[in-house]
């Protein structure tokens, strides 16, 4: 059995992503020596090693998608110019930046959520087991996987890639590394949808509440 204590003991000694260590783990049967190997051939440690260096490089992507219906403007950080300019890079780019037009995360990272919307949304998510008849002995631990499900959905570095639903982004940034050798940041995006917090005219709201209600427009 692979227990939080062995995952937490091959993170400390690899500096690797969580979900690596314990699906490595998994992999040997629980052998740490083994574990830490398989962790060196996917490139997953140096990976991790990378980590705390400086990534002052790379590129400010834009994409345009839906027939210009949404836009979006990110920055991901490298350490050289020269691996900015690789194709490996500008496709990892590419792919992020459409992830965030399809998706649409708040934040890049869990820890850019501020502290008020996450009080907030366990708030909300109380309620909601509340609501649903669930003992109160159980609601804390229900509200900590419901907030797992929020952070996948609002955080860029969470979300299951678009491409492969298998992988975060966190770790299709991770395989990067490894293969490219350097730190790499996502640093920031900005999203935009045409019309985006534009209050409709009042005929095209009509007709929208029309078509909800099956009734006809006055």
């Amino acid at each position: 059995m692979i227990t939080a204590e062995m995952v937490k003991e091959l993170r400390e000694r690899t500096g690797a992503g969580m979900m690596d260590c314990k699906k490595a783990l998994t992999a040997v049967d629980g052998d740490m020596d083994k574990a830490i190997d398989h962790l060196r051939e996917k490139g997953l440690a140096a990976a991790a090693k990378k980590a705390g260096r400086i990534a002052s490089e790379g590129l400010v992507e834009s994409y345009i998608h839906g027939g210009g219906r949404i836009g979006v403007l990110l920055e991901v950080n490298c350490e050289t110019d020269f691996v900015a300019k690789t194709d490996d890079f500008k496709a990892l780019v590419k792919d992020i930046a459409m992830q965030i037009a399809a998706a649409n995360p708040a934040y890049v990272k869990r820890e850019e959520v501020p502290a008020e919307i996450l009080e907030h949304e366990k708030e909300i998510l109380r309620a909601q087991a509340l609501n649903e008849g669930k003992p109160e002995h159980i609601v804390d631990k229900m509200i900590v996987g419901r907030i797992e499900k929020f952070y996948k959905e609002a955080c860029l570095l969470d979300q299951a890639f678009i491409k492969d639903p298998d992988k975060t982004i966190s770790q299709l940034i991770t395989e990067k590394i490894a293969k490219i050798g350097e730190q790499i940041s996502v640093r920031r995006f900005t999203r935009y949808q045409m019309g985006e917090g534009l209050e409709k005219k009042s005929d095209d709201f009509a007709a929208e509440v029309a078509s909800i209600t099956q009734q006809p427009c006055s």
